[in-house]
């Protein structure tokens, strides 16, 4: 870490059983905790979380969700909503790191300098979650706010975010990639308007460095194949050579297509790393094996799997997570859908809005917007299940018309 930098602030010792080391860290246990008088459930929340009944965390814009095993044999579906930040306050913080060497030092180190949180606050743009922010949900019965399952999902997800405070950043609204994107394009601008300086200071100097490195070297094609393992699995262990050499197989692809730019898939969770080894058709004894170790259902599993071989993570953000929209989005989208089937059938027909999603009620079919601004078009099934149905596309009359031909309308 640069020398200019100061090292992260930690939280007061807690013992073995704290949630949070960093300050970061606890100054999100600090919102939940202060969110609420009921001590009762905080208190349940913190014992299921240690038990480790929190299952896989997805973390996307506004929200944390994760299957939380209550009391009742079937896990219930808990999640926290943070408020995402405003365009014009993502400019404000952007600006904010930008305007010192120091802060972008830090955040490439994965590390939260406390003197950006407080220039950004007395910008008037919150990072760190307010405990008024914080809105938790879930689908048991339980009336508390937050009820025990969502305060263990909060205190479960305080280590991630230890490690990794862009977690705070993709909650308000923006990933890791996407920042580091408009911070190079902000610094870009601004070397373009300065005048040339006299020097560059230390800690600049490496601050560019890492964030851009020196161009690798040509790489040679991969091998077609993976080289097989010099000796079988020790007996017993229920490790089988040909399963183990798929696995080098998949990770030796991944990381060329990693050393070529390619980092769509780098962070998954287990959950969606599941989705993605389905995807790629490794045989039904792969596919069953999958299923049972990620606790998933198999008609929801194989939905997912659709869903990516359509639209990779994306496909499962879109699959899982709805959202609010622009509604001048939506509205335009609605606009050029209801002109495209007055064309195409002579029917009345309907469409229904709800959220990221426009329904076709009487034909069975859903468009789904995502966050990569594409739509997904989706076919229902006689049991009433929607299955992604196509790759998206930026304009929702293509998106349609290709659910609509699959439809046999």
């Amino acid at each position: 870490m640069s020398p200019t930098v100061p090292g992260p602030r930690r939280a007061p010792a807690r013992g073995k059983r704290a949630f949070a080391a960093t300050w970061w860290g606890q100054a999100w246990v600090a919102a939940l905790e202060d969110s609420t008088l009921d001590a009762g459930r905080l208190s349940r929340g913190r014992t299921y979380a240690r038990k480790g009944m929190v299952g896989p965390v997805t973390v996307t814009p506004g929200k944390v969700n994760a299957a939380v095993q209550g009391s009742r044999p079937r896990p219930y579906r808990s999640s926290v909503h943070l408020p995402v930040l405003t365009d014009p306050e993502w400019d404000t913080l952007l600006d904010t790191i930008a305007a010192r060497a120091g802060h972008l030092a830090a955040l490439l180190d994965d590390e939260m300098p406390a003197e950006l949180v407080d220039d950004a606050r007395h910008a008037g743009v919150p990072l760190l979650p307010l405990p008024t922010e914080l809105d938790p949900e879930c689908s048991c019965p339980d009336w508390g706010y937050p009820c025990k399952h969502a305060a263990a999902l909060c205190y479960a997800i305080a280590a991630t975010i230890d490690t990794d405070p862009f977690v705070l950043f993709t909650l308000r609204g923006r990933r890791r990639e996407e920042v580091f994107a408009q911070l190079r394009a902000l610094r870009t601008a601004a070397q373009e308007t300065a005048a040339p300086p006299a020097g560059i200071p230390a800690a600049a100097a490496y601050a560019h460095w890492a964030e851009e490195p020196p161009a690798l070297p040509e790489l040679p094609e991969p091998a077609a194949h993976t080289t097989a393992l010099p000796v079988a699995p020790p007996p017993g262990t229920g490790l089988v050579a040909a399963d183990l050499e798929r696995l080098m197989a998949d990770a030796t692809e991944r990381a060329a297509r990693l050393l070529a730019g390619d980092t769509a898939d780098l962070h998954l969770t287990q959950h969606q790393d599941a989705v993605r080894i389905a995807a790629n058709n490794p045989g039904p004894e792969w596919f069953h094996h999958l299923i049972q170790n990620t606790n998933a259902k198999p008609t929801a599993f194989a939905r997912l799997t659709r869903a990516w071989r359509h639209g990779g993570p994306t496909g499962i953000t879109v699959a899982e997570q709805p959202y609010a929209p622009d509604p001048t989005v939506m509205k335009a989208a609605r606009t050029a859908l209801d002109a495209a089937l007055a064309e195409m059938t002579d029917s009345p027909t309907h469409l229904r809005t709800w959220r990221n999603r426009l329904t076709l009620t009487h034909h069975g079919i859903q468009l789904r917007l995502g966050p990569d601004a594409r739509w997904y078009p989706y076919l229902q099934d006689d049991d009433g299940e929607w299955w992604p149905a196509a790759p998206g596309d930026t304009d929702p009359v293509i998106a349609l018309t290709s659910a609509w031909s699959q439809n046999g309308e």
